[in-house]
């Protein structure tokens, strides 16, 4: 392991660094960017900074009350599991990628990603408390669900056996940078891109059902400001996957080897997924989605994830969202809602919108 701080070790100047693997960031400097793009998705992040309880969800306990059984079970389910899935998300990225990273932009967008992850954890108790009687039940009976369970340990793996290798590097072939330490990161990425682009939307799509029928409306505003994250955080892997290859040889051969257990590993998240689905629908459907429209759904889904990563899908899912009315809900422009009967999302929280030129006021006077 290196040293937090290790001012003058490195003579390269932090715009001739490699993304990782190539020396600490010594001086966290955002004048001369190698990335200046890591520099603008964090700003877009920071510009998408909100707090759930701007949301008012204060109907959704009545909605939940009305709710038959089943629909009480696939609700309730998303966010047992939701909240499992930030849980690692919160921690990881930190835990794994700053101890190897180089560059400064990218030490910030990886704090950023993890804090605002730590936000989406804590939007689902604020849910849980307004929601139900007992938040506590909800909590403690997380990891009796099998299928969560299975999920929670097939998202950590990747990032425990980086975290586990950065801990114990030495020597020429296992130490910090070795082929082995960069495929492992590569493993790593392309499983969190999977994650935050398969694996989350498939809860999104069933809290944005509910909303569809009138029903527990705030918590699909939470979950339409945490799926505008997601997205940042989605652009934000790929982009990472893009450079690693470019910047250095080894991922170019990395990307080669690993092809075949890449699009595995795309693929067993799309059919853990597909089995989710049939968990959270075995005791009824709802009006609008069903587990089969659902499972189509994660084959579309994925199918493009796969592709926008140059991985070739094992899937026929055609061109057409089986779900069209998701896509209003991801864009999140098209959604017209009064201010008295659920909280508009549709804005940026410390946003700046650049529209005003020195001709905007001519002819006036005071």
């Amino acid at each position: 392991m290196r040293q937090l701080y290790t001012l003058g070790t490195n003579e390269k100047h932090n715009t001739q660094r490699n993304a990782f693997f190539d020396g600490s960031v010594e001086i966290a400097r955002y004048d001369m960017l190698k990335y200046t793009n890591f520099d603008k998705i964090t700003d877009k992040q920071l510009g998408f900074f909100w707090r759930p309880e701007e949301v008012d969800i204060l109907r959704d306990s009545k909605d939940f009350s009305d709710l038959s059984d089943s629909e009480k079970h696939i609700f309730t389910s998303n966010l047992k599991r939701q909240i499992v899935l930030d849980t690692v998300q919160g921690r990881a990225p930190n835990l794994a990628l700053l101890p190897i990273v180089s560059l400064p932009e990218l030490e910030t967008w990886i704090e950023t990603w993890s804090f605002f992850e730590t936000i989406h954890s804590r939007s689902y108790t604020h849910i849980i408390r307004n929601v139900y009687p007992d938040p506590s039940a909800v909590f403690d009976s997380i990891m009796d669900i099998p299928e969560i369970v299975e999920c929670g340990k097939d998202i950590s793996k990747y990032y425990d056996d980086l975290i586990e290798y950065n801990r114990t590097a030495t020597g020429p072939k296992t130490g910090y940078g070795s082929y082995r330490h960069k495929t492992l990161l590569w493993l790593c990425l392309n499983a969190v891109n999977a994650l935050e682009g398969i694996r989350f939307y498939v809860s999104f799509a069933c809290s944005w059902a509910f909303a569809e029928l009138k029903k527990m409306e705030g918590n699909a505003k939470i979950i339409r400001f945490i799926a505008r994250d997601e997205n940042v955080h989605l652009a934000a892997t790929q982009q990472l996957l893009k450079i690693l290859r470019r910047e250095d040889p080894d991922f170019e051969q990395i990307a080669k080897d690993t092809e075949q257990e890449v699009q595995q590993l795309f693929v067993d998240v799309i059919e853990q997924e597909k089995k989710w689905a049939e968990y959270l629908f075995k005791d009824g459907s709802m009006i609008g989605l069903n587990a089969e429209l659902l499972k189509q759904y994660v084959e579309w889904i994925g199918s493009k994830r796969m592709g926008n990563v140059g991985l070739k899908s094992p899937y026929h899912p055609g061109s057409t969202n089986p779900l069209p009315w998701t896509q209003k809900w991801i864009t999140g422009g098209s959604v017209q809602v009064a201010p008295q009967e659920t909280e508009i999302s549709s804005y940026v929280v410390g946003g700046v919108k650049k529209d005003v030129n020195e001709d905007t006021f001519k002819g006036m006077s005071l």
